[in-house]
């Protein structure tokens, strides 16, 4: 099980759960660090020691097999299995080769050690960095605040409004680091993933292709590291498109951090100070509270414990609320409470003068309260001129630019992506728009599209069923996934089901055109599953499972005849698939545990020599054996490349393509197209007779 989400709105209230949760990051952040430092360490161990190879290539194959990562969630998409198993699986690679290896690549340096101390000194470093001013900005808060709660209400008008003023900008102070650190931190957490094992893979690839006496076992490699590299791509992917809605998402929480309250959560929640009264005097200790307005239960949880005491949270039963007299006590921002528990009236001190006004509502207080408008965009519906709309963008799609590289991936232009939904939906003529015009592009065109199902006021796929899809995506069980997502599609209502349709009939055909395009079933999905899908609620909980609605929308692609070939059987749940002898469920990609073949082997020795060069090439080492090797007669082959295609003069920065001749820019990231096209030709080569190397 992995961490639970850091919520945005968890740094307004601050509470210790919170700080517990964020101690967990913490930790993993500084495990991380320690981890990368071995490896970095390791590695130039290995690099400048090639008396003692044997032996440091073994302490970097157990400081791998050693850590485990962490995901953020509860369930894991096959792609982060893959990168969750990856570093087992260099292991054994490693402990395999040990004995048939003769020398390293020199670059080695420039493939592991730089882009790990890049991404520990810019990414984790940053975080220490953000770390800092979140608590510095915190103890200057909390200090200030606790001086202020301490000033007496017979001072000047003056001089407690300049004192409120100076606590309401530090708690924004406070507030915005917190915002920044739990992003930043959670930003780390995640992209770790492919920033910490795409070096690795890249130099583990750059061992075995360099070493010319591993020729087959290269030839095994490269399948698993071409489905390796696009498990790591199609994370990126997700982890992009989950960015781009945290960042909404935390810009609507700096304007309106109240507007954001997670289902399951108390009513409201913070931090109130309680006046206790004793014999010698009277003091005010500070309380956790949190009260849940349908049983009226207040739980107070004290923050100063008592000497030879552990105070445990106390559940009291709210009867009424009354906001205290600003004249009859000496302190700020009081109300009273009573409860069914204790006898009399306890007596409250809210943080100030808006957190009283917020609890005394949620008590049900005398003070009316008003809240301002929250200004909601203006939405779109899926009625006939919507239908009208996706018709003619997919029929200029598919008939001017469905070639276009980088299809629905490039984005237009903002302007004229609103001067288009403006010309089509207006009220006075809506529809009368002439998309053959020069004025629109494919680029505009395919972004008005997205925007058009983005802000429908119900996605596509809508909000009862989301939960069910998600839930249906996570299973490991591919048939069962399949099963569950056909049954649900003819759950959705009928102009959604036949909006649904229509759009994965017009994404199929894209795919079919992904030589050119270069938009595969699974790029497809990164961009259309935020467009079809969204969760009701905005936290970062629900931005974690857009990769499962990524993962939706690319089976409702790659089973689009199936699925719409009719409903499944009528049930009260999604069918499940029929038993096996062998339930198939997913398993993460590997090679150390992959049947080995046959391998040609070449001897020295003088027999061999008396019976002549054929022979000596041709003989096959039995099980167990271990031969003296030689260099082969003939260099490894190349890894699978494209075949050769004219280069345009200015490819395009955001799309990545490969050409035979053309040397990629990094190493780590290689290009789609090559990928492609590998893992086709990989494909084939895995169904080789063992022993067969023609």
């Amino acid at each position: 099980m992995g961490h639970p989400p850091l919520e945005f709105s968890d740094c307004y209230l601050d509470s210790p759960d919170f700080r517990e949760r964020l101690k967990c990051y913490e930790q993993e952040l500084e495990r991380t660090n320690k981890f990368i430092k071995d490896v970095i360490k390791d590695g130039n161990a290995l690099i400048s020691a090639m008396r003692n190879y044997s032996s440091a290539v073994q302490k970097f194959s157990q400081t791998l097999q050693s850590f485990q990562f962490d995901f953020i969630g509860d369930t894991l998409t096959d792609d982060e299995i893959n990168i969750a198993e990856s570093f087992k699986e260099f292991a054994e690679l490693l402990n395999e080769v040990e004995n048939e290896r003769m020398m390293m690549v020199h670059n080695a340096s420039d493939l592991l050690i730089k882009p790990l101390e890049n991404f520990r000194k810019e990414q984790i470093g940053f975080t220490k960095e953000r770390k800092k001013k979140f608590e510095k900005d915190g103890e200057r808060f909390y200090s200030l605040l606790d001086r202020h709660l301490h000033l007496s209400s017979k001072k000047k008008e003056s001089q407690l409004q300049e004192a409120d003023l100076q606590v309401d900008k530090e708690r924004h102070n406070f507030f915005e680091s917190s915002l920044d650190y739990v992003y930043q931190i959670q930003e780390v957490q995640e992209s770790k993933k492919f920033n910490i094992v795409e070096p690795v893979l890249a130099f583990l690839h750059s061992l075995f292709i360099s070493n010319s006496l591993t020729v087959e076992l290269t030839q095994d490699f490269l399948p698993y590291k071409q489905q390796l590299q696009l498990s790591l791509q199609n994370t990126r992917n997700h982890f992009s498109s989950t960015r781009e809605e945290m960042e909404e998402l935390k810009k609507r929480m700096k304007e309106a951090p109240q507007t954001c309250k997670l289902p399951g959560q108390p009513t409201i929640e913070g931090y109130l100070y309680t006046q206790e009264k004793w014999a010698l005097g009277i003091s005010w200790v500070k309380y956790y509270c949190q009260y849940e307005k349908e049983t009226k239960t207040l739980t107070m949880t004290p923050m100063e414990q008592k000497p030879g005491a552990k105070q445990g949270p106390l559940d009291l039963t709210l009867k009424y609320c009354v906001r205290r007299k600003t004249e009859s006590i000496d302190k700020r921002f009081c109300f009273d409470i009573e409860t069914n528990e204790r006898p009399g009236t306890i007596t409250l001190q809210a943080l100030s003068e808006a957190n009283r006004r917020l609890w005394m509502e949620a008590m049900d207080g005398k003070e009316p309260i008003y809240h301002s408008p929250i200004t909601k965009q203006e939405e779109m519906e899926l009625n006939e001129v919507g239908f009208k709309f996706v018709r003619k963008c997919i029929n200029v799609i598919e008939t001017k630019g469905i070639k276009t590289e980088g299809l629905y991936r490039t984005v237009g232009s903002n302007i004229q992506v609103q001067k288009l939904l403006n010309a089509f939906f207006d009220p006075k003529c809506p529809g009368d728009v002439d998309f053959h015009n020069s004025d629109w592009d494919i680029k505009t065109i395919t972004s008005s599209l997205k925007f058009y199902l983005r802000n429908l006021s119900e996605p596509v796929m809508t909000y009862r069923l989301h939960k069910e899809l998600v839930s249906a995506a996570k299973s490991d069980n591919l048939d069962y996934r399949l099963g569950a997502i056909h049954s649900l599609v003819y759950k959705l209502p009928e102009k959604n089901r036949e909006m649904l349709e229509l759009l994965i009939r017009h994404l199929v055909n894209v795919c079919e055109h992904s030589k050119e395009n270069l938009m595969t079933p699974s790029n497809m999905g990164v961009i259309f599953g935020p467009t079809l899908m969204r969760a009701q609620e905005d936290t970062v909980a629900a931005m974690m499972n857009i990769k499962f609605q990524n993962i939706v929308v690319e089976i409702l692609i790659e089973h689009f005849v199936k699925i719409y070939s009719g409903p499944p059987e009528e049930s009260a749940t999604p069918p499940v698939p029929p038993p096996r002898v062998t339930a198939r469920r997913h398993k993460p990609i590997t090679i150390s545990k992959r049947l080995l073949r046959e391998r040609t082997v070449f001897y020295t020795s003088s027999l061999d020599e008396s019976e002549g060069d054929s022979d000596s090439f041709s003989k096959v080492r039995p099980p167990g054996e271990k031969p003296t090797i030689v260099r082969p007669p003939m260099r490894p082959p190349d890894p699978p490349c494209r075949a050769a295609t004219p280069q345009k003069p200015e490819p395009k920065p955001d799309i990545v393509v490969s050409n035979a001749g053309e040397i990629p820019s990094s190493v780590v990231a290689s290009r789609t197209r090559f990928f492609e096209t590998a893992s086709r030709k990989t494909g084939s080569s895995q169904g080789r007779v063992p022993g067969d190397e023609s």
